[in-house]
């Protein structure tokens, strides 16, 4: 009994210590800058911009400002255009290319933090985007061919419109500031849940028979052993316990910042557990395709995985 409460007075602390001294900085800023350009009509016109280009991919226009918030806000920041996608028509076949992007893709909520400790953001950027719409033409062409519902060269073309706010910069600025602190607080308890279960898997010893079992097939690939620990935190419990767990391994020298820069293209996004669910509870239509979206996004994984191995 003495060794569970340990684990989790252990666990609460790296959760606690993670939320308030890396997340909560660069979620606070990250969103008060982003609440002053959207406010402005920044990421609506950049998503205009882009709309001709993604439409080649399966992708509507209001999936321009999905890549937007998902690079620049987190994970959970589509949410709101899925949402809008729902309502507004646009076909099933092109939501779910959506859905296969954005699984695909990076969440800012974990690069920007995890730039801090030496990932590169740079490539982290070009390899999202390569295999995000890789993902989205491979489930709109292939695995959702079926779920065609509307003509989606007529419905969901551009962005919402946003209200034009009266706000000066800086209440945007702190409203965005305040969304960053509810952002991180809401993240504090499945991290304390996640990194305890981690922590409990490697008491016990399942994690290091793990390790065993996967350890050839890991540096075949120029990976540590070690791998294991953030690939299962990753899948089991989400992206920002798997930063958790990734940085303990920085930090203690397990692992460096070149064997993380290989392995980020494998679990740096929302294609999780955690993430599918958040995702697809946008709605129905969301829900029901799915399965086309995660067979597409698995290849775009794989895609950014190879790359990261190649470019590191």
């Amino acid at each position: 009994m003495e060794e569970v409460v340990r684990i989790i007075l252990v666990s609460g602390k790296s959760a606690v210590e993670l939320g308030l001294y890396v997340l909560l900085p660069v979620m606070v800023v990250m969103m008060a800058l982003m609440k002053v350009v959207e406010a402005k009509g920044g990421l609506a016109l950049v998503a205009r911009l882009l709309t001709p280009i993604l439409r080649v991919f399966g992708i509507p226009g209001a999936g321009a400002f999905a890549i937007l918030q998902l690079l620049l806000v987190s994970f959970a920041a589509p949410l709101a255009t899925l949402s809008i996608m729902e309502r507004d028509g646009t076909a099933r076949r092109s939501i779910a290319a959506t859905l296969a992007m954005i699984f695909t893709m990076s969440q800012a909520n974990v690069v920007f933090p995890m730039v801090a400790v030496g990932l590169d953001l740079s490539i982290i950027v070009l390899t999202s985007l390569a295999g995000g719409l890789c993902a989205a033409a491979l489930t709109y062409y292939l695995f959702a061919r079926s779920a065609r519902d509307h003509d989606p060269s007529v419905v969901g073309i551009l962005p919402p419109e946003k209200p034009k706010w009266a706000s000066s910069p800086l209440t945007l600025m702190i409203q965005g500031g305040q969304e960053g602190v509810q952002i991180v607080l809401g993240a504090i308890p499945i991290l304390v849940l996640a990194i305890c279960l981690v922590n409990g898997l490697k008491g016990i010893g399942a994690l290091a028979l793990l390790e065993e079992f996967l350890s050839p097939a890991l540096g075949a690939i120029g990976l540590p052993a070690v791998a294991v620990l953030p690939i299962a935190t990753k899948f089991l419990a989400g992206g920002t316990a798997m930063m958790g767990v990734t940085l303990d391994l920085l930090k203690e020298g397990a692992m460096t910042v070149t064997e993380f820069n290989r392995l980020a293209g494998f679990i740096i996004n929302p294609f999780d557990i955690v993430g599918v669910a958040v995702l697809i509870s946008a709605g129905s239509r969301c829900a029901s395709v799915v399965r086309p979206a995660v067979a597409g996004a698995t290849v775009g994984v794989l895609i950014r995985g190879i790359l990261h191995l190649l470019i590191f």
